[in-house]
């Protein structure tokens, strides 16, 4: 899993994504009823509410491990509590569906209530939207101690160059080492690179053309396997 720490100008407005066309079930919902919804729909999971409190979410995984005749409130062990607020930003949206594999993310309003759901194709949407992906530029990957570096340094390094950092996310993390990968909006990266090894930073990659942004942007679709549950 790709950890997200993306650094971008743009706000992602998100409540014109919220969806309410699909009625949450409550505890006395027959597991058989819901096993129809997943044969209907494609969502990983349905949320639950009682009483209009949320519960939380149950898989369509252990869905079909139930008796077709039990009732929600049998199995509420199996409920994942997962959801975001609807003032959450987009880029915690996105890896809240990440970190609970799903296709659907309940969103609650600050006061608990449960006001509707986002699609992860919509929140994908504004990721390939970024202009870490739909600018031109070229693309960077670091490597320094997790201790030893800091966003503050990159920019600082980026911009004493000219240059503009249109993006950056944690995209590996081993053995006490932090990769970081930048989208920078300029071309001829040679300035820019060594002016990261004086600073200790090991580069692991420098692409100036769009080779290695179209693999990254492939690969960011790992989430869009969730669509297909």
């Amino acid at each position: 899993m790709i950890n997200l720490h993306l650094i971008t100008n743009e706000l992602m407005p998100l409540n014109q994504f919220i969806i309410n066309d699909l009625n949450p079930s409550s505890p006395e919902t027959l597991v058989k009823e819901l096993q129809t919804v997943f044969k209907q729909l494609t969502y990983s999971h349905v949320p639950i509410l009682k009483e209009h409190v949320y519960l939380g979410c149950l898989s369509e995984t252990d869905v079909y491990c139930f008796e077709p005749d039990q009732r929600v409130s049998e199995v509420l062990y199996a409920v994942e509590g997962f959801f975001v607020r609807n003032t959450s930003l987009w880029l915690d949206v996105l890896e809240a569906f990440a970190q609970n594999n799903c296709n659907i993310m309940p969103v609650l309003d600050g006061e608990n209530n449960y006001i509707g759901y986002y699609q992860l194709i919509d929140i994908i949407s504004l990721f390939n939207g970024t202009p870490f992906f739909s600018e031109p530029g070229g693309i960077i990957v670091i490597e320094k101690g997790q201790n030893d570096f800091s966003f503050s340094e990159i920019s600082q390094i980026v911009e004493s160059n000219n240059a503009k950092l249109l993006g950056a996310f944690v995209s590996k993390n081993k053995n006490d080492l932090t990769q970081i990968t930048l989208k920078i909006g300029k071309s001829g990266l040679s300035t820019i690179l060594q002016e990261f090894r004086r600073y200790g930073y090991t580069i692991i990659s420098g692409h100036e053309d769009d080779t290695f942004l179209q693999t990254l942007k492939e690969r960011s679709a790992y989430l869009d396997t969730y669509l297909n549950l």
